[in-house]
């Protein structure tokens, strides 16, 4: 096994030009899922991908229809019964180019300066399922790969992926493995290899408040009338406590709590409070008393405004009350939280606290649950161990703020874990104008999983 692993990153070595020319084929594709008029572009993306993993040497490649845009699959089962099996997800879909004028280089046409490649998708995730295709055909090229592999590359992760979910649920025994490997995440820094093992849910709502039939003139009906602004206003207002916490009746019986191994692994990330301020440019920091910034981000439930919307907001002067105002609701949520049971809460609070004066509308818009993967599982071990190697130094884990809703949904409907890594960097711009991928870290990362999928193999 030794000797195979070394003769693989041999090959990797030998092959960096042709892995970036690839790359850089691949991202040429405007494969923009939410655009309706890139359906050719969507589909010549899945192509491409499907051709890869024929090359590699994959087994029932399929590009399989979905109600919107295909998932690609492909297997080597060639290591047999008595080896590991890992469900590779990934996508191939990326987010609109837009503002083009802000791009320094066209989205679509990559372009390399100094150690960057530019172009939409390089590093969310074309770059990432680049780096773990070529990661197998390493070994495969080299004694072959040592333990099961089966790629689900998706088209919709950009859109929320809409069909996800019933393909998965439709594809069980396809999809069957022993774990999922997932590289749309990322590094804290160049220097800084990263496994993130918990990911936030979300649920989120529009909340509508009503009061008169038509806006009024505030002069001749304020003072008499109650301003739908300002009671949405209060109702949201009382969403939180002086400490920071979320009021919602419920709304933390069923979190888990942070473990003391936990908080000293979190305690290690280099991301101070001073970290925070500097990225943000607030003039403090707010939240939930007791925790760290790196906690309350990664691993507390969280409430938050996305937008309101009432009455007149254009230039000048008319003095209105406004019949309507809504706002945009979102929670983040944690291990065990549930979306549907805090639509549940935040529907008791609104039934205890919102005024006879005015009529309100709760509606819940999107919702995924969050995921913690055992950082003690063989994956994560092996990954551990694969950066640690390839980068000489220790790796952190932490808990990531945001959602990816497939983590929960392979949990609940296959029954396995994910074990997370990717190789982006916090400043490659992704969905903003130009997205970038740090090449160096590119061929580490296609090294360290290469690593991960030898280690894999010897148990």
């Amino acid at each position: 096994m030794a000797d195979q692993l070394s003769a693989a990153l041999s090959y990797l070595k030998q092959n960096q030009s042709r892995f970036l020319d690839d790359l850089k084929d691949f991202v040429s594709i405007p494969s923009i899922s939410t655009d309706p008029n890139a359906k050719a572009d969507m589909l010549r993306a899945a192509e491409w991908v499907a051709d890869q993993l024929s090359r590699l040497g994959c087994q029932n490649v399929q590009i399989l229809p979905t109600a919107g845009h295909p998932v690609v699959y492909g297997e080597i089962l060639a290591a047999g019964a008595g080896k590991p099996t890992i469900l590779v997800y990934g996508h191939y879909d990326v987010q609109p180019a837009e503002p083009l004028e802000l791009w320094n280089s066209p989205p679509f046409e990559p372009t390399q300066r100094g150690e960057n490649l530019y172009a939409r998708g390089a590093s969310d995730m074309k770059g990432q399922v680049v780096i773990t295709l070529k990661a197998v055909e390493a070994l495969m090229r080299n004694g072959g790969l040592p333990v099961n592999v089966k790629f689900m590359i998706e088209g919709e992760e950009e859109i929320g992926s809409p069909n996800l979910e019933r393909f998965i649920a439709d594809h069980k025994d396809l999809l069957a493995s022993d774990f999922a490997l997932n590289p749309d995440t990322g590094m804290i820094g160049a220097q800084v290899p990263t496994i993130t093992y918990g990911l936030r849910g979300m649920a989120y709502f529009e909340l509508r408040v009503s009061g008169p039939e038509q806006d009024l003139h505030s002069g001749l009906y304020g003072g008499a009338v109650h301003n739908p602004a300002q009671a949405l206003c209060e109702l949201i207002a009382g969403m939180h406590d002086a400490d920071g916490r979320v009021t919602l009746p419920g709304f933390y019986d069923s979190v888990r709590p942070l473990s003391a191994e936990e908080r000293a692994e979190m305690a290690l990330l280099p991301m101070d409070d001073a970290f925070y301020l500097e990225q943000t440019g607030v003039p403090a920091l707010y939240g939930e008393a007791g925790y760290t910034s790196n906690e309350r981000v990664g691993a507390r439930p969280t409430l938050e405004i996305n937008g309101l919307l009432s009455g007149f907001t254009g230039e000048g002067v008319k003095t209105v009350l406004p019949a309507r105002a809504m706002a945009k609701i979102s929670t983040r949520l944690v291990p065990d939280q549930n979306p549907e049971q805090v639509h549940q809460q935040l529907r008791q609070y609104l039934e205890t606290h919102a005024p006879p004066t005015v009529r309100w509308e709760l509606i819940k818009l999107a919702g995924g649950s969050p995921s913690v993967t055992d950082i003690h599982m063989p994956g994560v071990k092996a990954l551990y161990r694969a950066l640690k190697d390839t980068w000489g130094v220790r790796p952190l884990y932490r808990r990531e703020g945001g959602s990816v809703p497939v983590t929960a949904q392979m949990c609940q409907l296959l029954g396995i874990d994910s074990v997370l890594t990717g190789f982006g960097l916090p400043d490659d711009n992704l969905h903003a104008p130009n997205e970038k991928l740090h090449l160096p870290t590119f061929y580490r990362g296609i090294e360290a999983l290469t690593r991960f999928f030898s280690l894999m193999g010897e148990g």
